[in-house]
């Protein structure tokens, strides 16, 4: 009876999809993952080399994940006793969900929304409330308000992935203050956008915002997310729910040398917001394309009826982006990952050879 019940439940996690990873492509510019490639690879490997000298991998991280806190304390400006790690906030989002939800919670959020957070979802059984985007590819605050009640969680990537969407900074407030229940809010790509909402966790105590250093510091290989949170979420994350070493060593000398030079990281934020108006400027030129705003470091654009052949032939001329289909009313959307100046270029050169 016992292998009868583990058998059925394998079976049932066996036809979940699971969250789907990019296809992996030999010799391609990689435009698909919203990785950072405006971040010098030689910038980087100085550190990683660095951090090789202050660590000893026969021992356990003691204390490094302390020291760590207090380096995104000072760049964020926040508390240390606010802040907590984790092993990429993917790890951060399934703590929450796995111990905080269940089927008898629901979770008000967007559609689409963060995939690997959707999945998670569907794996814990947790019943959700999605508001779509509209024809404009942006949300309307007033559809969130009036389900708020029917909600335990709200979870909203914002910027969201993969629209790039914002709200204006008084309609989040504003959400953030009328919902009763959890709220998270994902902040993956802060950087490239116009706010935070992270100064209201000193007054909500529901309030969890997550953030990364895989977007704009380039350490997506490193998997170093945090939250940030009353004290209390903090202290009861930490102290009970997370792992007793969620981060390896390199990656904890690692970024904290990274964060020690976040001026660089700034400086490269703003390359990517100024390339970024650049590519939403020329494919709306191209007069092809659905070009949608955006506050993250990616484009997304709907190609119709031409999204498939499109994405194969950019592959074809070694660039890889992210075919996603359709999303609500928008057939054949594509999003672009913002790279390099000269990967932005070869692109644009790219879509501009196809349409000729």
């Amino acid at each position: 009876m016992k292998k009868d019940w583990f058998e059925k439940e394998l079976e049932k996690y066996s036809k979940l999809t699971g969250y789907k990873k990019p296809e992996k492509h030999s010799d391609v510019i990689k435009l698909d993952s919203n990785e950072n490639y405006a971040v010098s690879k030689e910038f980087l490997e100085k550190i990683m080399n660095d951090a090789k000298k202050t660590m000893d991998v026969r021992e356990y991280p003691l204390g490094g994940t302390e020291r760590l806190v207090q380096n995104i304390s000072k760049y964020i400006g926040m508390p240390k006793e606010m802040i907590g790690v984790g092993n990429g906030s993917d790890q951060i989002i399934d703590l929450f969900l796995s111990n905080f939800t269940s089927k008898d919670t629901t979770i008000l959020t967007s559609d689409p929304t963060f995939g690997f957070f959707e999945e998670r979802c569907k794996l814990y059984s947790i019943p959700t409330i999605k508001i779509p985007f509209d024809k404009n590819m942006t949300l309307d605050l007033e559809k969130f308000l009036a389900n708020s009640k029917k909600a335990n969680v709200l979870y909203l990537d914002t910027p969201n992935n993969p629209t790039g969407f914002q709200f204006q900074k008084r309609d989040l407030e504003r959400l953030i203050r009328e919902f009763k229940g959890l709220v998270i809010i994902d902040e993956a790509y802060v950087e490239f956008s116009d706010y935070s909402v992270v100064e209201m966790t000193k007054k909500a105590s529901n309030l969890v915002v997550l953030r990364t250093l895989s977007k704009s510091f380039g350490l997506a290989g490193l998997r170093i997310g945090y939250l940030v949170a009353s004290e209390k979420i903090i202290d009861t994350f930490t102290r009970v729910i997370q792992y007793p070493y969620p981060l390896n060593t390199l990656a904890i000398e690692a970024g904290i040398l990274t964060l020690q030079q976040s001026k660089y990281f700034t400086d490269v934020a703003n390359l990517i917001k100024t390339e970024r108006s650049r590519i939403i400027t020329n494919l709306r030129q191209m007069k092809i394309f659905e070009v949608f705003d955006s506050k993250a470091n990616f484009v997304l654009f709907a190609a119709g009826g031409s999204g498939q052949r499109i994405y194969k032939a950019l592959i074809e001329q070694g660039i890889s982006i992210k075919n996603l289909g359709k999303i609500g009313t928008h057939e054949g959307c594509l999003r672009v990952t913002v790279g390099s100046q000269d990967m932005n270029s070869r692109f644009l050169t790219a879509i501009r050879d196809l349409l000729n």
